[in-house]
């Protein structure tokens, strides 16, 4: 089960914890801005549109990769805390939750239905850094499992604090590759009380899709959705329409932010040096992608393509274009940007010095020697798929998560009503 069991029933609890928790967030997931396509190089495309994003249908029995809807999650249902309103319709004012465990980050989003919807309610999200040093040791370091578990007793003590009804947890590519791996989890368990599923990249690619897709341009031609993680990179050919869209191939490569800076070194030295450097990041990703490129080659020659990307990369570096002082969600999440822009944009940071990057603002010295990777793997799948424009998503797996929960309890109720209409007949 791929969830949160509370450790402690006592609601009070962790109220008097020393943790300093990520923002409280209340806002509403909407449908994206839609580019104005015949201004390509604006910034925010047109006004947002006010709809509230689609909610997947019911679910399938059985689980189809190709169906980025399909299956039921693998949920911990908090019988105690529900109340039954005939079935329909889970709950309204339950609460849903869903935390992703990745190589660089670990995050967190609690969220209530709201029509077709959801209003998010509480959010964390905590630089861990638990794949540093795994591309060399095969496996997690004491200090890398320290960071992650500091962040997850901050998780543990928000999901008993928000009472929260149906949760999922889950751990990618890191926890997938580390020799430890498991008995990492394990001590996770033990420690807060959080369960965790190591899922497949192919199930964090769906997830991805599935939190996302909503965001894509309007337009005929083929889409690709890609997610730049920390310990691996997704790349997702959709065939757009309906409330979600048919996967027709996807790939996945163990090369994320930080899996590729300490597969290539994080020594940088002067320009030149690192010139060199980004170009073996670059030929590192472009070979690993090699057979996809060459599968999606036909679609990528298609007029009208679309490109979408969910991960820090794109959002860093579109904060970069908009030349924000800070980082703003509601300014990046659902953008458009000119492809050419971005290019420009990875190249100056390519030749950047680790100084020069941590003073630009929205990088810091927490992404300062993690972009550089991220601007190589950008620029590889641009090649793979040259659309003019990149929209840019600030959601992905956990938003992914919080659709299928809430579907599938949707379902369920539905069919427990019906099974208890048909019994009372």
């Amino acid at each position: 089960m791929a969830d949160f069991l509370p450790p402690d029933e006592n609601k009070r609890a962790g109220k008097q914890g020393g943790h300093r928790s990520g923002k409280v967030a209340d806002f509403r997931y909407r449908r994206s801005p839609q580019s104005d396509k015949r201004n390509p190089g604006s910034q925010r495309g047109t006004p947002r549109d006010e709809r509230k994003q689609g909610h997947p249908g019911p679910q399938a029995k059985k689980s189809d990769p190709r169906r980025p809807d399909s299956g039921r999650p693998d949920a911990n249902r908090f019988e105690g805390t529900r109340t039954h309103n005939g079935g329909e319709q889970p709950p309204r004012r339950q609460a849903y939750a869903a935390l992703d465990l990745g190589t660089n980050n670990c995050r967190l989003l609690i969220a209530r239905p709201a029509g077709e919807d959801f209003t998010v309610i509480d959010a964390f999200s905590r630089v861990v850094r638990l794949g540093e040093g795994l591309a060399n040791s095969g496996a997690l370091s004491q200090e890398a499992m320290d960071r992650a578990l500091g962040a997850l007793k901050v998780c543990a003590d928000k999901l008993r604090r928000r009472n929260v009804h149906l949760a999922r947890s889950v751990a990618t590519e890191a926890c997938r590759r580390a020799a430890n791996g498991t008995e990492f989890i394990e001590r996770v368990r033990r420690e807060t009380g959080i369960l965790l599923d190591i899922i497949s990249a192919e199930e964090e690619a769906r997830l991805a899709v599935l939190g996302c897709h909503i965001l894509l341009e309007s337009g005929e031609g083929p889409a690709m959705i890609f997610d730049i993680g920390g310990g691996s990179t997704e790349l997702v050919l959709i065939e757009p329409g309906g409330p979600v869209p048919r996967i027709l191939d996807w790939q996945s490569v163990p090369y994320g932010v930080v899996s590729l800076t300490d597969t290539v070194g994080r020594t940088e030295g002067d320009e030149e040096s690192r010139k060199a450097r980004f170009a073996e990041m670059h030929r590192i990703v472009s070979d690993s992608f090699a057979p996809f490129a060459e599968r999606v080659e036909s679609f990528s020659r298609e007029r009208d393509i679309r490109l979408l990307g969910t991960s820090g990369t794109v959002t860093t570096l579109a904060s970069l274009h908009l030349e924000l002082p800070q980082y703003d969600r509601r300014a990046v999440d659902g953008l458009i940007v000119p492809a050419g822009a971005m290019r420009d944009i990875t190249g100056r940071l390519a030749i950047m010095s680790p100084k020069e990057r941590s003073d630009l603002p929205c990088i810091g010295s927490d992404r300062a020697d993690l972009v550089v990777a991220g601007c190589a793997i950008l620029e590889a799948i641009l090649d793979i798929w040259p659309a003019d424009r990149l929209g840019v998503a600030d959601r992905g797996i956990r938003e992914g998560i919080l659709r299928s929960l809430i579907a599938a309890d949707v379902a369920g109720e539905r069919s427990r009503a019906a099974i208890s209409r048909e019994r009372r007949k």
